[in-house]
């Protein structure tokens, strides 16, 4: 059987996750590390705006700083996203574990949050292209990139939801149009905390996810740590990419 590694559960600021996510992937294309599994949450709570978007454009700086919330831009696509009562997840593997097919490899890789979902009771299903339904509503969006034949899938497992704080930080032009997002948002996803009566400590779910990933691609986990690359390569990354205004706000095409 297949030894994969996982990362205990960590807290840190939005642009430290990022970096050791990044670190991770790095590491992995170097074969310095086994394909790995880390499980982490945002302390301050963070926007972290897709690898294409204008922060400026899609953020209310101004307010997002007032109220003490980071940002950041993230190495994957997608979408702006608002980080606080949620686990979040990450994956780097080598494409030869899933597929060279973009899709094909989202639902590959969600499949084993699906299967941990389940294990806590959920009636989860994979909904194209990134996203995961719990019982028929939005429950984790997912984003990736690929580099040297290594991916790296990050996502969310939403514990609540706070949509009004969300919109409140993020820009629409219109508030009719605000309220109409709103309205649908909250038809549209829901929560662990909705689905499970808000039952679950942070290691439950943990330990399910964990599990789900085992079954769908048959290998065991160890936990371990960071290694020493991995920690300076983070280290570097935080102080001198993820903290600065040039990766952050100007605009990647």
């Amino acid at each position: 059987m297949k030894h994969w590694r996982l990362l205990d559960l960590s807290q840190d600021a939005g642009a430290k996750q990022m970096a050791i996510d990044e670190a991770i992937l790095r590491a992995r294309i170097k074969n310095q590390v086994p394909n790995t599994l880390r499980f982490y949450t945002w302390a301050p709570p963070a926007i972290t705006v897709g690898f294409f978007q204008d922060i400026e454009e899609e953020v209310d700086i101004e307010k997002v700083k007032k109220q003490g919330v980071d940002i950041v831009r993230r190495y994957t696509g997608g979408g702006a996203v608002f980080h606080n009562k949620e686990i979040t997840y990450s994956l780097a593997l080598t494409e030869k574990e899933t597929s060279r097919d973009v899709v094909k490899s989202y639902e590959k890789i969600c499949a084993g949050l699906i299967e941990g979902l389940k294990m806590l009771g959920l009636k989860a299903s994979f909904s194209p292209i990134n996203d995961i339904l719990a019982n028929g509503k939005k429950i984790s969006g997912n984003a990736q990139t690929r580099k040297e034949g290594v991916i790296l899938q990050h996502g969310t497992i939403l514990l609540d939801v706070e949509v009004e704080k969300m919109f409140s930080l993020l820009k629409v032009p219109d508030e009719k149009i605000k309220d109409k997002l709103i309205k649908n948002v909250k038809e549209r996803v829901t929560s662990l905390k909705r689905e499970t009566n808000g039952n679950l400590s942070a290691e439950e779910i943990k330990q399910a996810l964990t599990k789900g990933f085992e079954k769908v691609f048959g290998i065991s986990f160890i936990q371990s740590g960071l290694i020493a690359e991995e920690i300076k390569t983070a280290d570097r990354l935080y102080k001198e990419k993820y903290l600065s205004d040039a990766w952050n706000y100007q605009r990647k095409i």
